[in-house]
């Protein structure tokens, strides 16, 4: 343990020293360069500024000087040191200044020459050698001693300062003090699992003598996984809480430099600064930054910088051996655990996973009464249905969906919010805002209610499909001329094939209604048309339900908190039978959804109708116009 503290010291030492020397070689360099253009500058100021004020008489050769006073043109004159400066007549009998140079040794003639044409004259002293330097010299070179400093001392503070060379290598992660953090795991909801994982740590933290006593390893390190929103860095600050310990936040991107050796210096201090206050909590969010596959960034080209500061990291987990009773949890969150480097998990290091995924209706339900203790909200308010009508939503969404139904209920001077001003937030977080001032000709509002009334007929009347909340023909968010809001009865984990397939009748119900009534077909389809392609593909290259290709997997990437895009590992001949495969299911559930549109073709008229008159209907609307009917597959 402490040669491992000793060499980290000497690390940080050295590191320290070749800043400094590269701080000095850059103050010497500035010196010289500074130093040479600023006489370069003094030169050309005396000579094309200075000189041309100072000497403002004409100058005359003295040759010129001696025939004048001979010919009574010298009118009078001062004899200086070097130069005698005086008044002469020019051609036209005006008095003008003029100036020459002294002989050096001397004229004996001149005085003599002076008095025979009458000339006053006037002798100067000699001018004081210091005087003489001050004038020329000495307040320049103050001048420009006075910048010289001026820069020096900022570039020396720049260099000592948050952003300086000196600091550059210091960690910018925040500490937050134990008593300061004012979260636990109170604040937390939707994730029990999770939390009864964490108070393992929470108990070491508080009684470390607990666990040594039998011999116990405690986890080093605890990965946070899940999904965007889930809460994985509120569960490391309420652990940080409920253990009373000072917790050092910071980013992955906060380690990355353009200058190789940056990072690994900030995670050595990083480290540092927790031993100075251990027992304590370092927290590093997003640690794929700097914790992907090295084996990945190969392939694409290395980066020093990156597996330097991964490889610090790697380092001072593996020797950060604390004192018993002032241990330090290393925690970090992730969404895309699939590209972190194998090293960085394995025993010993960040050993321990915790999956922080979606809440279900329970975590819902926690979640929806901890972000609405400050909300008032109305007495028939039904924060039950409110979490079974938001499956799939995170912690985040349903912070965001209370929020934004505070601000409608405000927006209408309320008392209270409502089970009304809840779901309108729910439309305007999936669906986005309202675009009443897009205004739309009778031929496309026309389109739009038959192509959202293909959607609702067929959730309606497909078995497996989601039921229909509401339905409107208002444009909302990017581009979107309608939409039909479905919501889940339940939370679903498994998918089976005829699921699947319904959901892709429903999305392609819309264009079928259009060509079933206009007899054509628009681009309102575009996005549908999207989605189920993406649904049809992951069906046959991921789901293995193609009876052609079989059981076979042929998606190469899939990040399992991100959604994006899959590519085929595939030869030529298999990759057309995927895109046949796709096109087959494609055509079979559009086919389908517009058999079942042909058969209920009255209640598609009726729900329409009603879209046109009234813009938006909810899912009683569409089970009213189905009555009568027998609900087929």
């Amino acid at each position: 343990m402490r040669s491992t503290h000793k060499t980290n010291g000497l690390r940080e030492d050295k590191n320290n020293e070749e800043q400094k020397q590269d701080l000095r070689q850059r103050q010497v360099k500035f010196t010289i360069s500074y130093l040479i253009v600023s006489l370069i500058a003094i030169w050309l100021f005396q000579q094309f500024f200075l000189r041309p004020i100072i000497i403002q008489e004409t100058e005359i050769p003295y040759s010129e000087f001696k025939a004048r006073i001979a010919s009574g043109e010298i009118v009078d004159l001062t004899i200086g040191q070097d130069r005698i400066i005086g008044t002469m007549r020019d051609r036209n009998g005006q008095e003008i200044p003029f100036t020459t140079i002294s002989v050096p040794d001397g004229d004996p003639t001149l005085i003599a020459a002076l008095d025979e044409a009458g000339v006053r004259y006037s002798v100067s002293p000699p001018p004081s050698p210091v005087g003489s330097f001050l004038l020329a010299y000495g307040l320049p070179l103050l001048l420009i001693g006075f910048i010289w400093y001026m820069g020096y001392r900022q570039m020396t503070r720049s260099a000592m300062g948050a952003g300086g060379i000196l600091r550059i290598g210091k960690s910018k992660a925040t500490e937050v003090k134990a008593e300061n953090i004012g979260v636990t795991f109170n604040d937390v909801g939707g994730a029990d699992e999770a939390i009864s994982e964490l108070r393992e740590i929470i108990q070491f933290l508080k009684k470390p003598e607990q666990f040594a006593r039998l011999g116990g390893r405690i986890p080093k390190g605890v990965l946070l996984v899940g999904p965007p929103g889930t809460g994985k860095t509120l569960l490391a600050k309420a652990t940080a809480g409920e253990a009373g310990v000072p917790f050092f936040e910071t980013s992955g991107s906060e380690f990355v430099e353009m200058f190789v050796g940056v990072g690994a210096a900030r995670v050595r201090d990083l480290f540092e600064q927790a031993r100075k206050a251990a027992p304590a909590i370092i927290f590093i969010d997003e640690i794929d930054a700097i914790g992907q596959s090295r084996s990945s960034t190969i392939q694409v080209g290395s980066n020093d910088e990156r597996e330097q500061t991964l490889n610090q990291l790697l380092a001072e987990i593996d020797g950060f051996n604390t004192e018993k009773d002032k241990p330090v949890i290393i925690m970090a969150a992730t969404n895309r655990p699939e590209i972190l480097d194998p090293a960085l998990l394995r025993a010993g290091r960040f050993d321990r996973q915790i999956t922080v995924s979606e809440p279900d209706l329970t975590g819902r339900l926690q979640i929806l009464r901890i972000h609405s203790k400050n909300i008032k909200l109305a007495p028939d308010f039904d924060l039950e249905r409110a979490a079974r009508i938001t499956p799939g939503f995170s912690g985040a969404d349903l912070a965001n969906i209370v929020n934004e139904a505070a601000l409608l209920a405000a927006r209408r001077d309320a008392d209270a919010v409502t089970m009304e001003d809840f779901e309108a937030a729910i439309e305007r977080v999936v669906a986005g805002l309202e675009k009443r001032s897009r205004v739309m000709n009778d031929q496309e509002r026309k389109t739009v209610a038959y192509h959202e009334s293909g959607h609702a007929l067929a959730a309606e009347l497909l078995p497996y499909a989601d039921p229909v909340a509401k339905v409107s023909i208002i444009p909302r968010g990017r581009g979107a001329l309608g939409y039909t809001l479905q919501m889940p009865a339940e939370d679903r984990y498994l998918m089976s094939r005829g699921e699947l397939e319904d959901r892709i009748a429903v999305m392609l119900a819309g264009r079928a209604a259009e060509q079933l009534v206009n007899g054509t077909i628009s681009t309102g389809a575009s996005d549908d048309i999207h989605r189920a392609t993406e649904l049809a593909r992951r069906m046959v290259m991921e789901f293995g339900m193609s009876e052609r290709l079989g059981m076979v997997r042929y998606a190469t990437q899939q990040y399992q908190f991100l959604s994006g895009g899959v590519s085929a590992a595939a030869s030529p001949d298999t990759l057309k039978v995927i895109d046949e495969e796709v096109q087959r299911i494609i055509t079979e559930q559009y086919e389908r959804a517009l058999n079942l549109l042909r058969e209920h073709r009255e209640a598609l008229e009726t729900v329409a109708q009603n879209l046109l008159e009234k813009e938006t209907v909810d899912g009683s609307v569409v089970k009213d116009a189905l009555q009568g009917y027998a609900v087929t597959a």
